[in-house]
């Protein structure tokens, strides 16, 4: 037997007045995601357990199997451990964001303009952080480039008292309230205040905006955490487990969980990426003896960010032609029985420009146990009427890898 989750990253919406009052899942035209359904089953999942914060950390380690509660440990060591950091039972990391803040006023008066600074390079932003290393970091803290925007602050020995809020959070608001409180606040608010003037002029901003692009003028520093400690996938499951995503923290869990984290060339973490790398990433590693491939894709959640409705149905519509039809084709084409499961790991409602905790519709295909409803769809109203629900996320994996599907 095969598995494959497609996790479809935000993807879960609340009905959109400039979509004729439809979800950007029900809006988007998906025949792949629509046959899965009429022979599957669908349902709903509570991936953030409550009084955890509706993260893309506390949600995948739910839908890998890992129940939150347990075992999460923040978001930020995940990061780390995925670009190769050693980290000591001691350190505290940080997820450091280059961010756009408006820039007439005092710091504290700006506005969170954009989380990503327009999604910038990595190339770019290894620039950045560069700059800011040289000129900010301390004996026992130390920077260190990530992907895109997505970048880490160790600090050694350190305290773990923090009061920090996600950037993702903000959008169009002034920074003000919520700058970094706590016993610490001072260190961090000087950090980034001082960020703030070393990158304005940068040259590589100045660049940006030439062209029309959101500079990269500030460092964000979030996301606090100590060295994981998750079982192993393998011996959990039984199961020799890939996981393919742009996304640090996710390559971050799979490493954790002993799982293989593949790189493609192109992938970018938003919803113009190359679908085609992963897919066939994917298939070559279940060719190869893989047993379990988790394909995340980041597009639905950035474009929930950003408030683009049209490209988060146009992200949802590429998942599904670009990924699910491919990956279904190709486990026909293997001759052996399979399961695909496809879900995103929390909503990101446009209306609101950041993740909620409410459950999320699941799909879940057996290729042995084939049903047959006309009338069944795939969206939020559709498996929220199905009654096959689960309260607690991480039960979900073991449903399906382990279970039987409900007749």
């Amino acid at each position: 037997m095969k598995y494959v989750v497609i996790l479809a990253d935000g993807m879960a919406d609340y009905p959109v007045p400039e979509l004729q009052g439809k979800t950007p899942l029900q809006a988007a035209k998906t025949p792949t995601f629509d046959y899965l359904a009429r022979h599957g089953r669908v349902g709903m999942v509570k991936t953030v357990p409550d009084g955890m914060a509706p993260g893309s950390d506390t949600a995948n380690l739910a839908v890998m199997g890992y129940d939150p509660k347990k075992y999460y440990t923040g978001r930020s060591p995940y990061e780390a451990i995925s670009i190769g950091l050693e980290l000591a039972p001691s350190d505290v990391v940080f997820r450091c964001n280059l961010v756009t803040l408006s820039e007439d006023e005092p710091y504290e008066s700006k506005v969170m303009l954009d989380h990503s600074s327009d999604e910038i390079s990595s190339e770019e932003a290894r620039g950045l952080l560069e700059h800011i290393n040289m000129n900010l970091r301390k004996e026992d803290m130390n920077f260190y480039a990530g992907v895109s925007y997505r970048h880490i602050l160790l600090w050694n020995n350190a305290p773990f008292d923090f009061e920090l809020t996600p950037p993702h959070d903000i959008i169009g608001r002034k920074v003000e309230k919520y700058l970094p409180k706590g016993p610490y606040r001072d260190i961090f608010s000087e950090m980034m205040i001082k960020s703030s003037t070393l990158l304005k002029e940068h040259p590589v901003n100045l660049e940006r905006k030439k062209k029309g692009l959101n500079p990269g003028n500030s460092i964000w520093l979030w996301g606090e955490g100590k060295k994981p400690a998750l079982p192993n996938f393998f011996t959990k499951y039984g199961l020799k487990g890939s996981v393919i995503s742009a996304v640090d923290l996710i390559k971050g869990i799979a490493i954790c969980a002993g799982m293989e984290s593949i790189d493609v060339e192109g992938v970018t973490g938003n919803y113009q990426t190359n679908y085609e790398g992963k897919t066939q990433a994917a298939l070559e590693a279940l060719n190869n003896g893989q047993d379990f491939v988790y394909i995340h894709l980041e597009g639905p959640d950035e474009c929930g960010h950003r408030y683009e409705i049209e490209n988060k149905v146009k992200a949802i519509e590429y998942i599904d032609s670009r990924v699910a039809k491919p990956i279904l084709e190709g486990l026909e084409n293997m001759r052996e029985e399979y399961k695909i499961m496809v879900l995103p790991d929390h909503p990101t409602p446009l209306k609101l420009r950041t993740h909620t905790s409410e459950p999320v519709p699941y799909l879940i295909y057996q290729s042995n146990d084939r049903k047959d409803d006309k009338g069944q769809a795939y969206d939020e109203h559709a498996s929220r009427e199905s009654g096959l629900n689960f309260s607690e996320g991480h039960l979900l994996m073991d449903f399906f890898l382990k279970g039987q599907l409900l007749n």
